[in-house]
């Protein structure tokens, strides 16, 4: 491990690559498959996060398509934390929005910041499990940290550093295989 005096956190935050689900489809916290083209996206993630290196320590959502580009990117012990999930869409998982029948879906739509999907969570409380996964992490002897996870993670974790507006987060989620830098 490498130590640091600096007053700062970088936290490299990595987007898993593109899953194979039909377009539309409500996946969240469902451990779905990766597209074919994983090796190519992975390598290209992996050759960009190089520029990274050294890396003092590495956390990963514990699904398998971030575990999955862990590991490929040179990470298999990457730390498994379930406070990196994916949004909890309850009992829309794996449905196609447009053929959800919930009519909880309508308000869900108008305030999804502040309602939970049925069974599920909102957006806020995802934004609240992450923040205490980002204080947590915080107080660690760290200088540069890496987590593989999910895109709505990744939009919790820029409203968390004061980037962006909660009514914005999910205009600044960065595409499959991404790579966003914060410093905390």
């Amino acid at each position: 491990m490498y130590t640091y005096l600096y007053d700062y956190m970088e936290v490299i935050f990595i987007r898993h690559t593109s899953v194979d689900v039909p377009p539309g489809t409500c996946y969240g916290q469902s451990d779905v498959a990766l597209r074919p083209t994983f090796p190519e996206e992975a390598k290209a993630v992996s050759e960009r996060l190089n520029a990274y290196i050294p890396i003092d320590a590495v956390y990963t959502s514990p699904l398998s398509r971030c575990v999955r580009l862990a590991d490929y990117c040179g990470f298999p012990d990457a730390l498994r934390d379930a406070r990196l999930l994916e949004l909890n869409f309850g009992i829309w998982e794996m449905q196609r929005y447009d053929e959800i029948r919930d009519p909880r879906l309508a308000e869900w739509y108008a305030d999804y910041l502040h309602l939970p999907a049925t069974n599920g969570e909102s957006f806020e409380e995802q934004l609240n499990r992450m923040s205490c996964f980002l204080v947590e992490l915080r107080k660690k002897p760290y200088h540069r940290v890496a987590i593989f996870t999910h895109g709505g993670v990744i939009a919790c974790a820029q409203v968390y550093a004061g980037l962006v507006r909660l009514e914005e987060a999910f205009s600044f989620v960065p595409p499959y295989g991404g790579i966003i830098t914060l410093y905390l």
